[in-house]
């Protein structure tokens, strides 16, 4: 059925050349998309509506993917609130009108976990979404990407444009962003851990106190998730996306230091902010609207995010190539 939907069609991924906008492109591919076009930053500023009309010009698109994002770990949002806001606001306005404009076929939108609020009951449910304000730390992002939702909602009820909202929870994997200042969690340790081993340090000092959980999503089970709902789903109603098991970050940090090969102590920096305290999401909607469940384990899926960084990141002097220079989606 997923097949028969997308055989043929026009297909814009934006942010198809990053981290999940890849693993999109490809899983488009196996099942048989007519046409992918992935747009680069450097050529289309989606955050400029003439750009926009002009990327639609030039693609041609019948379905659109919106994956595109500025976006980093805690310490990046904290420096760049302002921009996160600005930058995924204008981004998904402009395209989802330029979509209505265009009667488009379908128009697919990647949220955030970080919408949810601070205070949301464990596990995450899509009908808690707005029973509160966000987590602090991340709040611009969540809330322009949370506004992006209702923008759809409203579009299909007065316009009829056909859509989709997922709501991905922390995405890992090979490819992701390695960067030691924008980086989320995964990507960030995996680097830390490598290069201390590789140095025989003694010690490495991470972020927080290590008590918060989180839960992770490998980048290809998202990205199966996602080419189901632009192939299924006709409504924009949030439909969370993982795998329903959190994990402490310090028992994060120990998986992931054996992984590297790090002996040595880990200590927490807790002048460092945690961020929210607990995210773990209850995916039965994507069960049910999208025949989906996730497949990879942590274990497996981490084994080969610190296999790839062995292979390609060169010693931290190289970072994965991105579409969107201060961050990838979601």
């Amino acid at each position: 059925m997923v097949r028969d939907s997308l055989s043929a069609l026009r297909i814009c991924v934006t942010g198809g050349a990053g981290f999940l906008g890849r693993a999109v492109c490809a899983t488009l591919q196996r099942y048989g998309a007519g046409e992918v076009f992935a747009p680069r930053s450097r050529e289309y500023d989606l955050t400029q509506a003439d750009v926009v009309a002009r990327l639609f010009a030039d693609a041609r698109p019948q379905v659109v993917i919106h994956l595109a994002a500025e976006v980093g770990g805690i310490g990046a949002n904290q420096l760049h609130p302002g921009r996160f806001f600005f930058a995924n606001m204008c981004m998904g306005l402009n395209l989802i009108e330029e979509a209505r404009r265009r009667k488009i076929d379908r128009f697919v939108q990647v949220g955030t976990v970080c919408a949810y609020p601070a205070d949301c009951p464990v596990p995450f449910r899509e009908d808690d979404l707005w029973s509160g304000y966000p987590e602090e730390t991340n709040a611009p992002y969540g809330v322009a990407k949370r506004s992006l939702g209702v923008m759809l909602d409203a579009y299909r009820r007065e316009y009829g444009l056909r859509s989709a909202y997922v709501i991905p929870v922390n995405l890992y994997g090979p490819g992701d962003n390695f960067d030691s200042t924008t980086s989320h969690v995964i990507p960030a340790l995996v680097r830390k851990f490598c290069e201390a081993a590789d140095r025989g340090d003694d010690s490495v000092s991470c972020w927080g106190s290590g008590q918060v959980t989180r839960e992770f999503l490998y980048v290809d089970d998202a990205a199966e998730a996602i080419v189901r709902a632009a192939a299924l789903i006709d409504e924009p109603i949030p439909i969370n996306l993982g795998t329903g098991r959190e994990i402490r970050v310090n028992d994060l940090a120990a998986m992931i230091a054996g992984l590297c090969g790090y002996k040595g102590a880990i200590t927490w920096d807790r002048s460092k902010p945690d961020g929210q305290s607990r995210r773990c999401l209850e995916t039965t909607r994507a069960q049910q609207f999208l025949q989906w469940r996730a497949s990879t384990g942590l274990d497996d899926g981490l084994r080969r995010t610190v296999e790839w960084w062995r292979e390609n990141g060169c010693g931290g002097a190289q970072r994965a190539e991105r579409d969107w220079p201060k961050g990838n989606a979601p």
